[in-house]
């Protein structure tokens, strides 16, 4: 199965907002390309929030372009068999944790936002990781610095759709 396919299956799955799974599954639809970072029109992205539930708390990252505090993620790359593998390969290589789990169940929220041309939008694929006891970080080339934030603090730190993401995903964690 190639990524293109499971993308489809992955979304056809979702069941939650279901307009933006809808958009998602159209962009596809028109845009052979669509989860290519060179899709001018917008491409889909991978990405997971990485949770330590025993501690209570997330691992963000100081994104180096944004300069905003984020999960980790980012662009699919050829040698992804799933979504769910590159927002695990995304997640690893910027937080530097090792041993990280993907959360049952696939995604947890879908997030569109706009990016500066000459493409337009990221067509988010949100996932959460859990991160084993004591792990150890690291940042990346991407980032200016990786940090755990405890649950509470990360309205003041990011901005809302990472907040929507963390209640998605403790949403989760509670099933």
């Amino acid at each position: 199965m190639s990524l293109y396919d499971d993308a489809v299956l992955v979304l056809k799955d979702y069941e939650d907002q279901p307009e933006l799974r809808r958009l998602y599954l159209d962009h596809l639809a028109d845009h052979p390309d669509g989860l290519w970072k060179a899709c001018r029109a917008g491409h889909i992205t991978a990405s997971a929030l990485v949770i330590d539930p025993a501690g209570g708390r997330v691992l963000l990252t100081l994104h180096r372009k944004l300069r905003m505090w984020l999960q980790m993620g980012g662009h699919c790359e050829p040698g992804d068999a799933t979504l769910a593998a590159a927002a695990l390969r995304e997640a690893t290589e910027e937080s530097g944790v090792s041993g990280l789990t993907l959360l049952p169940g696939g995604p947890v929220r879908l997030d569109r936002h706009p990016i500066p041309a000459p493409c337009h939008w990221h067509l988010d694929v949100q996932y959460a990781v859990v991160a084993p006891v004591g792990a150890a970080h690291a940042v990346s080339d991407e980032s200016l610095d990786v940090r755990w934030f405890p649950y509470a603090e990360v309205a003041d730190v990011a901005d809302d759709s990472v907040v929507r993401l963390l209640e998605s995903a403790r949403a989760r964690l509670a099933e």
